[in-house]
């Protein structure tokens, strides 16, 4: 078997024939009249009527020599198959074709239409031409690229390979585009916010560190889609509005987290987290049919079902069922006995961080779909709270497969109440927890003007993880990779 390095300097020699015969091996005109999908599907017209048209694509595979050479071409939109015969394309354009073309090069065909003993659709070539050489070899059909690394640094090599793929990432795009119709459906308008900021607020993250040499000042990438700023939007008069965007988040890599995401927050003014709830059920219901053609998922070793209604459940119960703890009457002391005790690791000695890895464990069983509500003030500094019970908040979570795929609340608009909890926020920050929100004393000072009652939500990349069945990088077209010469 030859070595990279010989395949490509033998196609380097094809690629110098080329340009000897005066051929530009990679033009930048093409002569295509019809994409692969378009013959496939006018072929019938095409072939009764004897029509001549030129298609292009990137050769896949080349069968036969001689007289007779049959190529499988694919445009990206279909695959299609051509016959290069010496009777009707000629034989010196035949041995030419055979003498520079490779399998991966990318040809043009014209010729007219057929279709093989066989039954199969095909164009008879009249003529070719090139129209971009390749140097490296396609990987082997019947494997493609193994190594899960060079799968995500060769992404284009993958997804040429592997139809799965390409059908996960067009999964993907209607994912969104559901999302969006569904909220412009519901009123909701399309917003831009800024991506680089001066407080990240908005999540429990860490966040990316930048600079502007500009204004000299340091800046932050957002950590949510735009939260505060959709919120001084509801406060200029807005009822409805939604942001698709991407976040940033300065923190480990696993199955269900990434530091680059794509996410999507609207914001509602004169709603509660119980009409958000309504509203997350029927988009997530739509979500699943629209791009899945289902309702019932296997996952991460849970089984769920989006149709009927969904059950709610309570964050205080839930941990005292599990662990015998009460959240609201307990010390960190106790919770890190408990946890050591659960062998659970945790990162982070503040009671908020504490509170939420024991959650965390608790929440590993639950399959869903459910609501998760009734969360402690002290994981939920943005979060309104409960009139009957004020340590409580009006926030609610979705559950699936043991994971939270979407976090609203009933948002707060007391701007005492939000000072006061961003000074416990900072308190935070200077106890070491890198996770803790920034205050924002600009949001504190719109809230003093006026925000209407609101209901906002968030979920991403991550619930199209889950039912695709997939790790969320593996939903990526290119994550984040070290250069090879750091690795």
């Amino acid at each position: 078997m030859s070595s990279i390095d010989e395949i490509r300097d033998a196609r380097i020699n094809k690629l110098e024939l080329l340009k000897k015969r005066g051929i530009n091996p990679y033009p930048a005109d093409s002569k295509r009249e019809l994409t692969l999908s378009e013959a496939i599907l006018s072929f019938a017209k095409l072939e009764e009527k004897g029509e001549i048209k030129w298609v292009s694509g990137r050769i896949m595979s080349i069968r036969g020599q001689g007289a007779i050479v049959f190529l499988t071409l694919n445009d990206g939109t279909a695959i299609f198959q051509a016959l290069l015969k010496k009777d009707s394309l000629g034989e010196e354009k035949l041995n030419f074709f055979q003498e520079v073309v490779d399998i991966g090069d990318f040809v043009e065909v014209q010729g007219n239409f057929f279709t093989t003993k066989r039954g199969e659709k095909t164009i008879e070539a009249k003529d070719w031409r090139m129209l971009s050489k390749s140097l490296r070899p396609l990987p082997e059909k019947w494997h493609g690229l193994q190594d899960v690394e060079e799968r995500f640094r060769k992404r284009y090599l993958d997804i040429l390979m592997s139809p799965e793929i390409k059908d996960l990432f067009e999964k993907k795009v209607k994912f969104w585009d559901t999302a969006r119709s569904f909220m412009k459906e519901h009123g909701f308008i399309e917003v831009e916010t800024p991506s680089l900021e001066i407080t990240a607020s908005g999540a429990d993250a860490t966040p990316f560190k930048t600079y502007n040499e500009d204004f000299k000042l340091p800046l932050y990438l957002r950590i949510c889609i735009g939260e505060l700023w959709q919120k001084r939007l509801m406060a200029a008069g807005f009822n409805k509005t939604f942001e698709i965007g991407r976040a940033y988040r300065n923190e480990g890599t696993d199955a269900n987290h990434l530091q680059e995401f794509t996410n999507l927050e609207f914001y509602w003014a004169y709603a509660n987290y119980k009409d958000g709830m309504e509203l997350v059920e029927k988009l997530y219901k739509k979500i699943a049919q629209d791009v899945f053609g289902k309702t019932d998922f296997e996952t991460r070793g849970h089984k769920f079902d989006f149709a009927g209604k969904w059950e709610r459940i309570d964050y205080r119960d839930t941990i005292k069922k599990e662990t015998g703890i009460d959240v609201l009457d307990t010390t960190s002391e106790e919770i890190k006995k408990k946890l050591e005790e659960l062998k659970v690791v945790y990162d982070g000695d503040t009671m908020e961080r504490l509170v939420d890895t024991l959650w965390k464990y608790c929440r590993r069983k639950i399959s869903g779909p459910v609501f998760l509500t009734g969360h402690p003030k002290l994981v939920s500094p943005l979060s309104k709270s409960m009139p009957e019970n004020l340590n409580l908040t009006e926030r609610f979570q979705i559950i699936i497969a043991g994971s939270e795929v979407g976090n609203g609340f009933s948002e707060l608009n007391d701007p005492i109440d939000q000072d006061e909890r961003f000074k416990i926020q900072q308190e935070l920050i200077k106890a070491g927890d890198k996770e803790a929100m920034m205050p924002d004393t600009e949001f504190v000072e719109m809230l003093e003007h006026g925000m209407p009652p609101t209901c906002g939500f968030g979920f991403g990349e991550m619930l199209f993880a889950f039912l695709a069945d997939k790790p969320i990088r593996e939903t990526q077209l290119f994550p984040l990779m070290k250069p090879k010469n750091k690795e």
